[in-house]
């Protein structure tokens, strides 16, 4: 399958950003140095294509009970203005994909990676016959953008004109600019304050210029995958497909507790979830890691102790906060607990 390009594309080679395929998408690699994206992050403001992202809405009046029966979150419980993750998993409960859903007034915001779209929607259509609802896949005729940091809301404030700072993590409106329609999600991809727009891709150009503007003026930057990457593995948030994918059940991806809810009733997979927490454990999980070098280990770096395979990486990073390497990857049950050393060929990875 092609790898997906990001609409962006035509202003990111103007602005001189290098280019780079992740996961299937090609995004900015980087727009400037690490070391001025990173700060403009943590510090002030920062401008991040996240056109990563398939974009579904699911209308009818039976939106909320069909996405509730085939996955993983409690979508009833779901406020209007809310959102969650949850998965779609296989009957054999490994995953398929890893979705945001978003309530609004007559519709669900669905998000999820651009990569696996065919198949995601695929699996959401699965089962609609005789179900009151709409699954209008708009991955081609929308476009999403995030900004990230301290500044971050209050410029959005600014720019949108309403009071936009306000509403807890992972809530939807829809809001506009200039204008342009828009949703407007409180949500953070680092764990600084944050905030993502998803608009029209007749606007989104528009929309990406006066937001760069913008930044810059408050003395921010436009980030690329490289920095993100980093800022994300140091507040220890996995992605999918890099850290979890159909290879893993929830319990062994380690993400559980923020995309499964146990108090629901049967989806697809859910016997498998909850045969795994009745019996107590699992023989791998993901964990983080902290690396003896500075440069980060390849991906899928094979972990060993005492010459025996015990794991392999996932994700790597340098981290300016760490003064190391940094990452994700899974370790065999004996080697869970955090201060756990694992070695691979040129260095040592320890459980954090």
């Amino acid at each position: 399958m092609a790898a997906m390009i990001t609409p962006l594309l035509e202003e990111h080679r103007a602005a001189g950003a290098e280019i780079a395929e992740f996961y299937g998408c090609r995004l900015p690699r980087r727009f400037s140095r690490f070391e001025n994206e990173y700060q403009a992050a943590k510090q002030k403001l920062a401008l991040c294509d996240t056109n990563w992202q398939a974009i579904v809405l699911l209308t009818g009046r039976d939106r909320l009970s069909y996405l509730q029966a085939i996955s993983s979150q409690d979508i009833r419980a779901l406020e209007n203005g809310r959102g969650a993750l949850a998965l779609l998993l296989n009957p054999q409960g490994h995953i398929l994909a890893e979705l945001e859903v978003y309530a609004l007034p007559d519709k669900l915001l669905v998000l999820s990676h651009a990569a696996f779209r065919e198949r995601t929607v695929a699996t959401l259509r699965k089962y609609v016959i005789g179900s009151k609802v709409e699954i209008d896949d708009q991955t081609d005729r929308m476009g999403s953008l995030a900004l990230e940091g301290p500044r971050a809301l209050g410029t959005l404030e600014q720019i949108c004109g309403a009071g936009l700072s306000a509403p807890l993590e992972m809530s939807a409106t829809e809001a506009s600019i200039d204008g342009a329609p828009c949703y407007w999600l409180k949500r953070s991809h680092f764990g600084e304050p944050g905030a993502q727009l998803i608009v029209e891709r007749e606007t989104l150009k528009v929309v990406w210029d006066k937001l760069l503007r913008a930044v810059r003026e408050r003395g921010g930057e436009p980030i690329g995958m490289d920095v993100l990457n980093t800022l994300r593995l140091e507040a220890a948030i996995p992605w999918f497909p890099a850290d979890f994918n159909d290879a893993m059940i929830p319990q062994e991806a380690a993400i559980e507790s923020s995309h499964v809810a146990f108090n629901k009733g049967c989806y697809t997979g859910q016997e498998i979830v909850e045969r795994v927490r009745s019996r107590g454990h699992v023989n791998r999980k993901r964990v983080r890691f902290t690396f003896s070098t500075m440069t980060p280990p390849p991906l899928g770096t094979k972990l060993h102790t005492s010459g025996a395979e015990v794991g392999y990486i996932t994700s790597a990073a340098f981290s300016p906060a760490a003064g190391a390497a940094i990452g994700m990857g899974y370790v065999r049950r004996e080697r869970f607990a955090p201060g756990s050393s694992v070695e691979f060929e040129g260095g040592t990875a320890t459980v954090a």
